[in-house]
């Protein structure tokens, strides 16, 4: 029997994350990129005016989750205090990863 959640593993999905903390000026735009780029999504990261980095990447459900755990995860650029997500259908950004 197949899991529920593991049924749309392969779905193209958005994840949109926002970071806050001292994640400016540190290189956490570079280093999402590497991620992203990695797991092969698409999308981009972007400072925000704020002070938050914003993360929007679109590919498989798997690949987006696998990003979000290393957004959360140890080894990151800066001093990350928060990690916001949410998910949405993707809509279809263009091939490759930007930083904004």
């Amino acid at each position: 029997m197949t899991e529920p959640d593991a049924a749309g593993e392969d779905d193209r999905v958005r994840l949109t994350c926002w970071l806050s903390g001292r994640v400016q000026g540190v290189g956490m735009r570079w280093w999402v990129r590497s991620r992203a780029l990695e797991q092969g999504l698409s999308g981009w990261a972007a400072n925000l005016g704020d002070g938050r980095v914003e993360v929007v990447a679109e590919g498989p459900r798997r690949s987006c989750t696998a990003l979000l755990v290393v957004l959360r995860g140890d080894g990151r650029p800066g001093h990350v205090t928060t990690v916001t997500e949410q998910w949405s259908t993707a809509a279809g950004v263009a091939a490759g990863f930007r930083e904004r």
